[in-house]
């Protein structure tokens, strides 16, 4: 188990604990009452640490190594995935991978970012980072969701679309942008997630829902702190100040209503309880699942339109004002 910076007086206590268990020692009773001790202290501490994050501690916990990516959330949720490639104009893209599925009897459409695990699958995957491929293999399965009225689900986790020149050339852009305008329209529900990283249009490009939600250790930002930082301050070490003013996590997200809600997560992230995790995005998808399928293709068009329209705050200035 990797640990991150703030976890470290975890890290140490757990190295310690076993220590004192690998130790051969004839009366048992003499180390077992400050094994007990310890692990009571780890407890208290990671309750401690864990409910009191700051935006930036978030943001790392989002980035963890061993954090279940939309592969594992797949398999852990879903009965006979069949998984579907290519876009049929240029290629199959790693990034995103998606298919048909059953998640207790219900068909949907699954699809999500898919990021890698090691140095090789990381390339491959392209840490998350779909090309317009991407995108247009996801309008692809959408548009077969809504040809066999399947409900559509998408799963958030990349540090934006790839930013490459051969990307740019194939129209990054305009694929992305393509999908927001047949998401807002599609007649079919549409369930978004943000597992992990919801960074600028790599994650809205498959991420317009009827029903958005964020898991509560993850951020959903126009822009990454590191790049903010870099804009602002002309350096990334202002990282966590960005992070802090940007408000880019779920708490943050829901108090502006841009989200509908924040899906728990097992005290010191998703990775310390993978099936636990995947076991609470089941029980929120199948929920919106029951309330979405009651509503007419009609009603699910008009309700997206609106949830998005009514997004943001402003003020109208008189001209008296002005001058």
């Amino acid at each position: 188990m990797q640990y991150l910076d703030f976890e470290q007086p975890i890290a140490d206590l757990e190295k310690k604990i076993k220590e004192l268990s690998e130790l051969s020692v004839a009366d048992d009773e003499v180390l077992s009452p400050e094994i007990e001790r310890l692990e009571k202290r780890v407890d208290e501490l990671r309750e401690s640490i864990f409910t009191n994050l700051t935006r930036w501690q978030r943001v790392q916990l989002a980035r963890h190594p061993d954090r279940p990516y939309t592969q594992d959330y797949i398999y852990k949720m879903c009965d006979n995935f069949v998984e579907i490639h290519g876009d049929r104009y240029h290629s199959d893209d790693k990034a995103i991978i998606g298919g048909f599925a059953t998640i207790d009897g219900q068909s949907v459409v699954i699809m999500g970012h898919q990021k890698g695990r090691d140095t090789k699958s990381r390339q491959f995957r392209r840490f998350g980072m779909a090309n317009p491929e991407g995108y247009r293999k996801a309008h692809r399965l959408m548009k077969l969701g809504e040809k066999f009225d399947i409900p559509v689900i998408t799963l958030l986790d990349t540090p934006g679309a790839y930013p490459g020149l051969e990307a740019e050339e194939r129209g990054q852009a305009e694929a992305i942008a393509k999908n927001l305008k047949m998401m807002a329209t599609l007649k079919v529900p549409i369930i978004s997630v943000v597992i992990g990283e919801g960074a600028s249009g790599g994650a809205i490009g498959i991420g317009m829902g009827n029903e958005v939600y964020m898991m509560e250790n993850t951020w959903y930002s126009v822009i990454a702190p590191e790049s903010c930082s870099t804009i602002l301050w002309k350096n990334r070490d202002y990282k966590e100040q960005a992070a802090a003013v940007l408000k880019l996590t779920a708490p943050d997200l829901k108090d502006m209503n841009v989200i509908d809600g924040v899906i728990e997560e097992p005290l010191g992230g998703a990775h310390r309880d993978p099936d636990q995790s995947a076991k609470a995005v089941k029980k929120q998808l199948l929920n919106s699942l029951n309330r979405l399928k009651e509503m007419s293709p009609e009603e699910l068009v008009e309700k997206r339109i609106e949830k998005y329209s009514q997004m943001g705050e402003w003020k109208e200035i008189s001209k008296a004002k002005q001058a």
